[in-house]
């Protein structure tokens, strides 16, 4: 047991503290910077909708009124089989120079911008959410990246608004930074791993047409460091988003997105070459796929420190800690449930949804599941 609770400590103090602080450190010494300067390229900026009816104005109003240089600006909407009204939307918007593609039957995001790829003409595709609400400059912070021909893909920076006062939404934030930090060290390093779905561009000549079952947002900054660029944090660029406020919503994304990653890893397994991609493969090998596997490590932890609790004061503290961060998880539950918040519990309990959300999509794929489509996020 003892055995397995150091090696399974290792494991989580790696993933959630050690590589963190590896890549702050590594990133101050090597310090590759991203040469910015004011950079305007045609850009289409690339929606997928499904029954986005409730929000895909306020996105489109927003992104034609950002600062840019007039008429470099393409916006196209692909409604991917939208029954709720998204459409007669989007259509309101068409004299303002906003193209509607519909896509039929639901084929999923995935499938959305390969087909809005090939009717874009920009020099850079920007990829945005139906809910997403960008700062008036997001668009020249990103631009701003790729007057370094070393840099072609560049991500923003995602800023959760206060929704409401659950333990969830208090969680996410406190995950965000987390990952805000985490994204400026690797920027340092060469290049990050993963980026925010809902900000983020790349070069048109990099752009690679993905399966359906592949997450955008993690396959394609891949692609773009296989073909030898950069993929780089803006922090200056600015996505303004609601947190989801339940468990369930919480929950359900997580799975997806877990579950979808396990799927690209699977696919873009050669990045994890040592030899050739270097410093990168340690990167996606801790960050991702550790962070994936890492709920597995938790409960052995646990139960390996409460087994040997009897031959030793290491593993007597560690099972009493264990339990409680357990108790502090649970009583976050109960304080999520009231409609509250307190950082003390919450954030265990935050720790706890996420973990078991990766456990089940770690199942989910080990018995050979996929997830193409799914339901915009409610919370």
């Amino acid at each position: 047991m003892r055995y397995l609770f150091w090696f399974s400590m290792a494991v989580v103090c790696y993933t959630y503290v050690g590589y963190p602080v590896l890549a702050i450190v590594l990133g101050r010494l090597r310090r590759l910077t991203v040469a910015k300067r004011p950079y305007e390229p045609r850009l289409s900026i690339i929606i997928a909708a499904h029954n986005e009816v409730r929000s895909i104005r306020a996105t489109l109003d927003n992104k034609l009124s950002l600062h840019y240089a007039p008429g470099r600006v393409q916006i196209i909407v692909v409604s991917d089989a939208s029954t709720d009204g998204t459409d007669d939307v989007v259509r309101e918007f068409t004299s303002r120079g906003v193209t509607l593609l519909r896509q039929e039957p639901r084929r999923g995001k995935t499938a959305a911008l390969n087909m809005a790829a090939a009717h874009a003409t920009g020099d850079i595709f920007v990829f945005a959410d139906a809910n997403s609400i960008y700062a008036p400059d997001a668009l020249q912070m990103l631009t701003r990246n790729f007057s370094d021909r070393s840099v072609g893909y560049v991500t923003g920076r995602l800023v959760y608004g206060v929704t409401g006062g659950s333990g969830i939404s208090l969680g996410c934030r406190a995950y965000m930074h987390y990952e805000d930090l985490l994204r400026r060290s690797e920027t340092s390093l060469g290049s990050i791993v993963g980026v925010n779905g809902g900000i983020d561009a790349v070069r048109r000549d990099l752009f690679v047409a993905m399966n359906d079952d592949q997450p955008p947002d993690f396959v394609l900054p891949l692609q773009v460091v296989k073909q030898g660029y950069r993929v780089v944090y803006e922090p200056d660029a600015l996505l303004d988003e609601a947190t989801l406020t339940t468990t369930r919503a919480e929950y359900r994304m997580r799975v997806r997105v877990a579950l979808r990653a396990w799927w690209a890893l699977s696919d873009m397994r050669a990045l994890l070459n040592l030899p050739r991609y270097g410093v990168f493969a340690v990167q996606l090998f801790s960050h991702k796929v550790l962070r994936y596997a890492a709920c597995a490590a938790i409960p052995v932890l646990y139960v390996a420190a409460f087994a040997a609790s009897g031959t030793g004061l290491v593993y007597q503290t560690a099972a009493v800690l264990g339990a409680i961060f357990l108790v502090c998880a649970a009583a976050g539950y109960a304080v999520d449930r009231a409609g509250y918040a307190a950082p003390l519990v919450s954030i265990p309990y935050y720790f706890m949804v996420i973990n078991a959300a990766s456990a089940d999509a770690l199942v989910k794929f080990l018995r050979g599941r996929k997830q193409t489509v799914w339901t915009p996020r409610l919370g």
